[in-house]
């Protein structure tokens, strides 16, 4: 950028920084809710609470189908995200 387009788009600057920050932060909103980690986890438990009989067969299936409808959706975004990066 030169020093004319500095000194002209200066009043821009507030603008250009509270982007910048909603930027940042959507990104973290993001990465926290497509980490595929929390999912694993509570896949894991879902099995334990069916080895141990705290449900049955009929609601770990579903319980299990839903989470990994989610894991899909979180495989689905970061291949889109890492597709658009250059």
């Amino acid at each position: 950028m030169g020093l004319l387009t500095q000194i002209v788009t200066f009043p821009l600057a507030p603008v250009r920084g509270v982007v910048w920050v909603v930027d940042r932060v959507l990104e973290a909103a993001e990465d926290e809710y497509y980490d595929p980690a929390p999912v694993h986890r509570e896949l894991a438990e879902l099995e334990r609470r069916l080895l141990a009989g705290d449900i049955d067969e009929e609601t770990f299936d579903r319980q299990e189908d839903e989470l990994l409808d989610r894991l899909e959706e979180i495989r689905a975004f970061r291949a889109d995200r890492q597709g658009g990066q250059t």
